[in-house]
């Protein structure tokens, strides 16, 4: 490879503010025992952030979606509470000297001016709101500086993209109560985030919104029609609406034949490798319907069972090549060309799904430098793309709100 062109993405790499928008957590590694200051084998960890040269990391309180009754909401916001808890245990106990937590641009610029990390906080999934709308400016006071009104499934506050499965939908976009908690979240100043309710949601939420909205991450369905995604049509309205797209480094929403080929091929070795020690691979759905404890615990046993088939998956990957960094930039193009350099971001969905070849943990972040600098972008077009569109956003959603909140 052309030394000169390593040479000067390092540069730019090192220069600019990088941000990843969507990192999502497990509280259980958050304690003075077992945190982030160490090199877990999660996909994010402070020694990893350091490696890889990235700067902010957006931590996700993320629920998944259960009933829509007094129970879930309470179990939900449990959940969230236990999430707002293990990020400021970070900054506050774990590793203050290493990393702080940002609510706004400028204090995202001064911690790293003074060579800190930095911990931002998103919440996928407006269900912990439950029915009280107070519940919004709590979790803004924790730090919270965007929200999505749902997740997989219809929330209380709108559709999910899940509807597209089976045209089922529950409220036709947003409720009522969705459309409160959109104007709430202008008042106070929390970008709205866009990556999983349905089209005609975001529809509403943009013609009802004094702000610019966020997809946190997605990417093109015109590369990749997968209802994660976002459309032509909806790219524009993005565009038109002065917000910005984070594409997502996520298989399947960047090239989904591609994903699957590979996934078909490699959890072969993995069953291979599984059935050796003990360890049977079971399909997703059925992994989904565990309990939290039953999920963890297969999930630490297939992480082993990964460790293991190692070396048999790098040769399988010489002949099914996985979904990579050129996948994932392809995306960044498309979206570029349609809609501009000033709305498209870029985000890893680690430890949530996320990770690609060439990017499957915070370590091997430069990789998407080098690879937009061998496509020609400048400078100041990488320092868009890696923050400086999403700090923008933040600051013109922060500005909206102190106008409403004067009227």
């Amino acid at each position: 490879m052309d030394e000169d062109l390593v040479k000067k993405a390092r540069q730019i790499h090192e220069e600019v503010i990088t941000i990843d928008t969507h990192n999502d957590i497990n509280v259980k590694n958050f304690t003075a025992q077992k945190n982030y200051t160490q090199d877990l084998d999660t996909q994010v960890t402070l020694p990893k952030m350091e490696k890889g040269g990235i700067d902010v990391t957006w931590l996700i309180v993320y629920t998944g979606q259960e009933e829509l009754n007094a129970a879930g909401y309470k179990a939900a916001y449990e959940t969230a509470m236990s999430k707002f808890d293990a990020i400021h245990r970070l900054v506050k106990e774990i590793a203050p000297n290493e990393i702080g937590l940002a609510t706004t641009s400028e204090e995202v610029r001064d911690l790293v001016s003074r060579g800190k990390k930095v911990a931002m906080i998103g919440v996928e999934n407006g269900y912990p709101v439950g029915t009280d709308i107070k519940n919004v400016e709590k979790f803004y006071d924790l730090g919270a500086r965007y929200m999505s009104l749902s997740h997989n499934g219809h929330s209380q506050l709108c559709d999910s993209n899940t509807g597209e499965a089976d045209s089922q939908w529950l409220h036709g976009g947003l409720s009522d109560l969705g459309k409160k908690v959109v104007q709430e979240m202008n008042r106070l100043g929390m970008m709205i985030d866009v990556s999983h309710p349905s089209k005609e949601a975001m529809r509403q939420m943009i013609e009802l919104s004094e702000a610019p909205l966020i997809a946190s991450h997605s990417s093109a369905r015109g590369l990749c029609n997968h209802s994660r995604n976002l459309d032509d049509e909806q790219l524009l309205w993005l565009k038109e609406n002065g917000g910005v797209i984070q594409t997502v480094a996520f298989d399947s929403y960047l090239n989904t034949e591609k994903h699957n080929a590979y996934e078909a091929a490699v959890n072969k070795v993995y069953a291979e490798v599984g059935e050796k020690v003990g360890f049977k691979l079971l399909p997703r759905t059925d992994v989904r319907q565990m309990n939290t404890e039953e999920r963890e615990t297969y999930y630490e046993d297939f992480r082993r069972v990964r460790k293991l088939a190692q070396p048999k998956v790098q040769k399988l990957k010489e002949k099914v090549p996985p979904v990579d960094v050129s996948d994932f930039v392809n995306h960044v193009d498309y979206l570029v060309e349609k809609i501009g350099v000033d709305h498209v971001g870029i985000c890893s969905d680690f430890d949530g799904g996320g990770g690609i070849e060439g990017w499957n943990d915070a370590s091997q972040s430069f990789n998407i430098t080098l690879e937009l600098v061998k496509r020609g972008y400048t400078r100041e077009e990488i320092a868009k793309l890696w923050g400086e569109n999403l700090l923008r956003v933040l600051d013109e959603v922060q500005d909206v709100a102190q106008r409403l909140q004067k009227s």
